[in-house]
């Protein structure tokens, strides 16, 4: 019998402390609700219950708050304010354990944080260079023998790290492709890959490095690298939509190549080009599943302003699931004049399949 008794002692003990531990939420219209209370935007309050998981409450239906553990309070002024709190209805009442009580007007109060949210956030401001990656890999493989005799490979590979001030990108597609038989040979065989550094200046401005590089072996080209440098302004900055311009200087690089046949001597060619580059930089995400991305560049030369480059990558990947996705990309390199004879001004690679995506 006794050990019943303090079972129940217990059991009182620890609903007790639980309930005085919760933080609680008196609505207007008399409502009383207990939980933890996880972030607000100034315009919600989200309280995480046991009963209904994750609720989100206007404030405006909010009469009373108040929190057992300290919570991050952000004002419009940028102002962070530590401490659990109270509220009066029109400000929430910040009890801090080195300035007292601080009013923030309910008005000016921009986001609350717990304090797991904020170590999170804390970290966000200065990742590692290791964390923050989100892309995805697609591979496609064809084989043909009998009367066909054929091998198709297609690879692509997009990586980028974004964070509060700067942004990395890298990106790669290739085809390769060769045909046996009476007319056999390579058919295609063209890499494309690069690298894209930004750097927020301002919520709108920012300077922008980056390094566009092509190998083609049906023009000749055995290396074109396209260096550029300048500055940008994001247009639009949805979290479903975004649109960058871009405009700066390049100076460009090329090796081509030929190999000699019974009517033409071996050829090779070097060109070193300053330009100038102009681009835009679009996503758009369509529902939950889907992404829309598309970039041009333009390259006009500052020698000769006959002569010019431009780039086109565009692609869509549609979730299966969280890893798994189905993609379609294009990607087209133009050049006006490539000097081996007999080679076409551009080429073009499209594909599809599926894409495994990543994130760290």
């Amino acid at each position: 019998m006794k050990i019943a008794h303090i079972v129940v002692i217990l059991t009182i003990f620890l609903i007790a402390a639980t309930t005085a531990s919760a933080d609680s939420v008196t609505l207007r219209n008399g409502d009383h609700l207990t939980g933890t209370i996880i972030t607000s935007d100034g315009k919600d309050l989200t309280l995480k219950t046991d009963y209904a998981g994750e609720i989100k409450i206007k404030w405006d239906a909010v009469k009373e708050v108040s929190s057992d553990k300290a919570l991050y309070v952000v004002t419009s002024e940028k102002k962070t304010v530590n401490g659990t709190i109270t509220s009066d209805g029109t400000s929430l009442i910040v009890h801090t354990s080195g300035a007292g009580e601080v009013r923030v007007p309910l008005a000016q109060i921009t986001i609350v944080r717990s304090a797991d949210q904020q170590a999170a956030y804390e970290k966000s401001l200065h990742p590692s260079l290791m964390e923050g990656w989100k892309g995805g890999v697609n591979i496609g493989f064809a084989l043909a023998r009998g009367n066909s005799d054929t091998t198709n490979l297609n690879t692509g590979v997009t990586a980028d790290r974004k964070t509060l001030t700067d942004e990395l990108t890298i990106y790669e597609s290739s085809i390769y492709s060769t045909n046996g038989g009476t007319n056999s040979g390579v058919t295609a065989n063209e890499i494309i890959g690069g690298i894209k550094y930004d750097r927020n200046f301002t919520k709108r401005l920012f300077g922008f490095v980056s390094g566009d590089f092509t190998h083609d072996e049906l023009q000749g080209l055995n290396l074109r690298s396209i260096y550029s440098g300048g500055l940008g302004w994001h247009w639009i900055n949805h979290p479903s939509t975004t649109l960058d311009l871009l405009g700066g200087i390049n100076y460009t690089r090329e090796t081509y190549s030929s190999g000699e046949t019974a009517t033409t001597p071996a050829m090779s060619v070097n060109r070193n080009l300053p330009g100038i580059t102009t681009g835009e930089i679009f996503m758009h995400k369509f529902g939950a599943s889907t992404v829309v991305t598309q970039d041009f560049y333009f390259y006009p030369d500052l020698s000769d302003i006959s002569q010019y480059r431009f780039s086109v990558d565009a692609g869509s990947v549609t979730k299966i699931n969280k890893w798994l996705g189905w993609q379609l990309s294009f990607s087209d390199r133009y050049v006006t004049d490539p000097p081996i004879v007999g080679t076409k001004t551009n080429d073009v690679i499209l594909s599809t399949g599926l894409n495994v995506s990543f994130s760290h």
